[in-house]
C-alpha cells in the first residue's frame, strides 16, 4: 500500500473518531454509559488489532495528553472564576492538598499490606490515583448544571488537586533517583513544583487578563486562538522553571474567569469545544495504549478491582470524608461531594509518566489505572445523577440555545450587565417590583429555558434565568442574583 492510502486512512480514522465525539452525548443518553467509558472500551478493542505501542509511541501520547490536560485544566479555571473560587478558597485548597495527600496514602498502604506490592510502586500507584476530574463530572452531568457550594468545591477541589498530585509523581520519581536523600529530596522538588506554579500562574493570568482588556484583535476567533496559545505559553513557562505548569494554567484560567473582554463569548465557547475534545483524546489514547491481555491477568484484576471499591466505599467517602468535616456543607451536599470524586485524565497521565520511568511493574500498574478510572467512570459517574436527586443537590437543566440575537459595540458598553439567577438568591422567586430596582438599574430582557420573558413589575424571577440590566456604572447589583451564604 502506498504512504498516500495509509495517510488516507489515518486521516479517515481521525475524522471519525472526532465525528463520533460530536454525537457522544446523545449516543450516551441513550445506552445509559458515560461518553469517556464509551471512548475508553472502544479504543481498547481496537487496540487488539493494532500492533504495540513501542517507548516513542508512548513519548508521543504522553505529550499530547499533557496538552490536553492544559486545555482542561485551563477551560476548567475559566468555568469557576476568581469570584466563586474566592468564596470557596477554603475548603478547595484543604480538600485539594490534604484530600488528595489522604487518598494517595490509603492507596499505597493498600496496594503494600494487602496487595503485596513493592513500596516504590505502591507509592506511584498511590500517586496516580489520587486526583480526580472535573471534566468527567461535567461529562456524566450532560446537561445539568450543580449550583450551589457543593459545585463549587467539587469543581475546585478536582482542578486543584490535579497539579498536587502530579506534583507529588514527579517528586516520588525524582526522588526514587536522588543521590542523597530521598525523602529531603521528594519533598523539595515538591515544594518547587507548587511554589513556582503558584507565581508562574498569578503573574500569567494577571498579565493575560490585562491583554484582553486592552489589547483588542480584529476577530472573536482569533481572539480564541490568542488565549488559547497564551495558556499553553503558561504552562509551558512553569514547567520551563521547574515549576507545575499545570497549577499554573489552572491557576491563570481562574483569574481571566470573571474578566469582562472583548470577544469573551467566543473565547468561552471556543475553549469549552477544545476541553471537551481534549477528553476524548484522553481516553482514546488510554484505550489504545493498554494491554487488555494484562488488564485481564486475573492477579492485576483483582488488584485493580480491590483499589477500585475501596476507592468507592472507604478512601473516598470515609478517609477524605473527615478531612471534609472543617468545611461548612450540609450532610447532602457533603456526600454528594464524596461521591463524585471520578477518576479521569489526570490518573492516565500519571500512568503514562509512570511507563515512561521503565518502573519495574510499569506495564501492570498501568492495566490498574485503566481498571480503577473505567469502574470510576462507569459506576460512580453513571450515578452522579441519581444520587444528585436523592441529596436534594441543586441543579439546572441547560437546555440548549442555538439561536442568539447578536448586537455588537465598538467600546465597552458601560453598565450594560448579564446575571444568571442563582438557587436562593434574593431574586430567585421575586418579582421585578419586589426588588426595587429604582431609576438607577433596567432589566431588558429575561431570558428562561431558551424562551424570552415579558419585562412587567409582576414578572417574577426564578433560578436559572438570564437577566440582562442596564445599571448606571457607580452602581453594583450582583448580590442581587447571588446565593446567600448559609
Amino acid at each position: 500500500m502506498s504512504d498516500e492510502f495509509l495517510f488516507s486512512i489515518l486521516v479517515l480514522v481521525v475524522g471519525a473518531v472526532l465525528l463520533a465525539g460530536t454525537f457522544s452525548s446523545r449516543l450516551t443518553a441513550w445506552l445509559r454509559i458515560p461518553a469517556p467509558a464509551l471512548f475508553l472500551i472502544l479504543a481498547a478493542i481496537v487496540a487488539l488489532f493494532l500492533p504495540e505501542l513501542g517507548p516513542a509511541a508512548r513519548q508521543i501520547d504522553e505529550r499530547i495528553v499533557s496538552v490536553a490536560l492544559v486545555l482542561i485544566l485551563f477551560d476548567g479555571g475559566m468555568r469557576i472564576g476568581w469570584r466563586r473560587f474566592r468564596d470557596a478558597l477554603g475548603p478547595i485548597a484543604w480538600i485539594g492538598i490534604a484530600g488528595t495527600a489522604v487518598t494517595a496514602a490509603a492507596v499505597a498502604a493498600t496496594a503494600h499490606f494487602l496487595l503485596g506490592f513493592e513500596w516504590q510502586v505502591s507509592l506511584l500507584l498511590g500517586a496516580a490515583l489520587s486526583p480526580t476530574d472535573p471534566a468527567v463530572v461535567f461529562s456524566v452531568l450532560g446537561p445539568r448544571e450543580i449550583s450551589g457550594r457543593s459545585g463549587t468545591i467539587l469543581e475546585g477541589e478536582s482542578g486543584a488537586n490535579d497539579p498536587v498530585g502530579i506534583a507529588l509523581l514527579v517528586s516520588l520519581l525524582t526522588a526514587g533517583t536522588a543521590v542523597g536523600s530521598p525523602l529531603l529530596t521528594g519533598a523539595t522538588e515538591f515544594a518547587t513544583q507548587m511554589g513556582v506554579g503558584t507565581v508562574v500562574g498569578i503573574l500569567g493570568g494577571l498579565a493575560l487578563g490585562w491583554i484582553m482588556r486592552r489589547i483588542h484583535l480584529p476577530t472573536g476567533a482569533l481572539t480564541s486562538v490568542f488565549v488559547t496559545a497564551a495558556a499553553v505559553v503558561i504552562y509551558a513557562g512553569g514547567s520551563a522553571l521547574h515549576g507545575s505548569g499545570f497549577l499554573a494554567v489552572f491557576i491563570a484560567g481562574i483569574l481571566v474567569g470573571d474578566i469582562r473582554a472583548p470577544f469573551r463569548h467566543e473565547v468561552d465557547t471556543f475553549s469549552s469545544g477544545l476541553a471537551s475534545l481534549a477528553e476524548i483524546v484522553v481516553f482514546v489514547l488510554l484505550g489504545l495504549s493498554v494491554e487488555l491481555q494484562d488488564v485481564f491477568e486475573p492477579v492485576t484484576f483483582v488488584a485493580g478491582l480491590t483499589i477500585a471499591v475501596l476507592l468507592i466505599v472507604v478512601i473516598r467517602p470515609v478517609l477524605v470524608g473527615v478531612i471534609t468535616l472543617p468545611v461548612r456543607l450540609t450532610w447532602g451536599e457533603r456526600a454528594f461531594v464524596l461521591w463524585s470524586g471520578l477518576k479521569g485524565a489526570v490518573p492516565i497521565l500519571l500512568g503514562m509518566f509512570i511507563l515512561s520511568a521503565d518502573v519495574a511493574g510499569g506495564e501492570r500498574v498501568y492495566a490498574i489505572i485503566f481498571i480503577v478510572v473505567l469502574i470510576s467512570v462507569v459506576v460512580q459517574g453513571g450515578l452522579v445523577p441519581v444520587f444528585a436527586r436523592l441529596l436534594h443537590i441543586p441543579m439546572r437543566l441547560v437546555h440548549p440555545r442555538p439561536w442568539t440575537v447578536d448586537v455588537r459595540f465598538a467600546e465597552e458598553p458601560a453598565g450594560l450587565q448579564r446575571h444568571t439567577v442563582e438557587p436562593g438568591s434574593p431574586a430567585d422567586g421575586s418579582t421585578i417590583e419586589d426588588l426595587s430596582v429604582g431609576e438607577r438599574v433596567w432589566i431588558s430582557v429575561i431570558s428562561r429555558e431558551g424562551r424570552n420573558l415579558p419585562v412587567r413589575n409582576t414578572t417574577r424571577l426564578q433560578a436559572g434565568d438570564v437577566v440582562l440590566t442596564q445599571v448606571d456604572p457607580d452602581h453594583r447589583i450582583d448580590e442581587w442574583f447571588t446565593a446567600l451564604s448559609p
